[in-house]
């Protein structure tokens, strides 16, 4: 009994870790861009769109296709209409029908001719092109998304590799300040000077750790990773800065019709033009044929199950013919309805053709500098190193006061933050200029 008791209490423990358990994650920025566009919510939903697109235009080709239906009707008269006949001057009263009725049939239908369902069918595959373009477009702004997402990570965690280096670098300067103030060689200003700049990299350095944090949890919600999962980035901003600095897309020329924008542009205003045909096809005749099968039973009580039942069949075939002939200027009032849909959306067009040609136009132009400010903050660190380099020395040796010294850290920390912000510029303003062009 003790033996099972521990078993039992083993397997629970099991389940319980096992419940507790947290997947990890690690991934190249790459990697990261691939387990998006499959697993980020807005993917999934895009990949939805599209099937449902798919259904739909299988349901609107089934119209044009044969339509069998079956029916079974059981009618009880409890009281069943009564009529009068008068006849060589008499009048008599007669009842019509039974009491019981039940008819079964079962009806065949095809259309032969309809210029709505034509117009349906082309709909339908534009409809399908336009999920999917959709699809096309949510896949770029995952990518970009993640990019910047991902690049925000890393600028965090380097911020907060350069903030605890200052920090070590300032606290040993603090410390080696408080013993020279103790032997009274400089005053107690010197050392609370330095005390307040250590106190700001401290709450600043809180900070970045906590937005740190934030920005990890964002990038796995647009991973579609549970954020209470691990995730690891393998990446690091300095590579991947230098990955993307790339003077040759610069000099690529724009193609508007490439554009995800500019080809559902292109599928909308297809779809007016559509709707404007429907409109006029219902003017037209619509030809449909059918053919019936049916047989019925009656009687004054309910015998319709019983073998000696008589049933009656009948069949037909018939075919329907519709001409609209006037509809007090309806259609005409929606096919100019149509039309001025279809004008506007040429309109949108040309609206979004203009917009995408200058969004490329400062795409290109944010990139460019981009790379120059990369280059500017790289040289004006190096500045501002040598700078606090030689105010720490004139500091040791008294030759400058605290607020030289803290005057020269604030202008490298400044620099510092500069360079690191330029980095990640550069990475997302490429990815920026890479979705206008189409680039995966």
């Amino acid at each position: 009994m003790k033996n099972k008791f521990i078993i039992t209490l083993l397997l629970l423990v099991g389940f319980l870790q096992a419940q507790d358990k947290k997947e990890s994650y690690s991934f190249s920025l790459q990697q990261a861009i691939d387990h998006a566009l499959e697993h980020n919510y807005s993917a999934i939903n895009a990949n939805r769109d599209i099937e449902a697109a798919k259904k739909k235009k299988w349901e609107t080709t089934t119209i044009g296709l044969p339509q069998i239906n079956g029916n079974v009707n059981y009618a009880n008269n409890f009281k069943i209409q009564q009529n009068q006949i008068t006849a060589f001057g008499q009048t008599s009263t007669l009842q019509i029908g039974n009491y019981n009725t039940m008819d079964a049939s079962l009806k065949l239908s095809q259309l032969i001719f309809d210029g709505s369902y034509l117009v349906g069918l082309q709909s339908a595959k534009t409809y399908l092109k336009i999920s999917e373009n959709a699809k096309l477009k949510t896949n770029q702004e995952i990518r970009e998304i993640v990019v910047n997402s991902y690049g925000n990570v890393l600028l965090a965690n380097e911020t907060v590799a350069v903030l605890e280096k200052n920090k070590s670098i300032l606290e040993k300067t603090v410390s080696d300040t408080k013993e020279t103030y103790k032997n009274g060689l400089i005053e107690e200003e010197n050392v609370e000077q330095l005390q307040i700049t250590l106190s700001s990299i401290n709450s600043a350095l809180g900070n970045v750790n906590r937005q740190k944090k934030i920005a990890l949890d964002m990038l796995k919600l647009v991973l579609g990773i549970d954020i209470e999962n691990e995730l690891v980035l393998t990446d690091n901003l300095d590579n991947l800065t230098q990955s993307n600095v790339d003077l040759s897309i610069l000099n690529e020329n724009f193609n508007v019709e490439n554009s995800i924008d500019f080809q559902i542009g292109k599928n909308l205003e297809e779809s007016k033009r559509l709707l404007l045909k429907l409109e006029r096809s219902k003017a037209l005749p619509s030809l449909a044929g059918s053919v019936n099968f049916g047989s019925n039973a009656l009687g004054s009580r309910f015998t319709m199950f019983q073998a000696d039942q008589p049933w009656y069949n009948y069949s037909n075939v018939g075919v329907g013919l519709n001409v609209p002939i006037f509809s007090s200027f309806a259609r005409s009032a929606r096919t100019q309805q149509a039309k001025i849909a279809l004008e506007q959306s040429k309109t949108d067009l040309i609206q979004t053709e203009q917009k995408l040609k200058l969004d490329f136009e400062k795409a290109k132009s944010d990139y460019e500098y981009s790379l120059e400010q990369l280059t500017t903050s790289k040289s004006n660190l190096s500045l501002a190193e040598r700078i606090e380099g030689k105010q720490q020395i004139k500091f040791k040796e008294g030759l400058s006061s605290s607020f030289d010294l803290t005057k020269a850290q604030e202008q490298l920390y400044d620099a510092q933050q500069k360079y690191l912000s330029s980095m990640l510029d550069v990475i997302n303003k490429k990815a920026t200029l890479e979705k206008l062009l189409n680039k995966n």
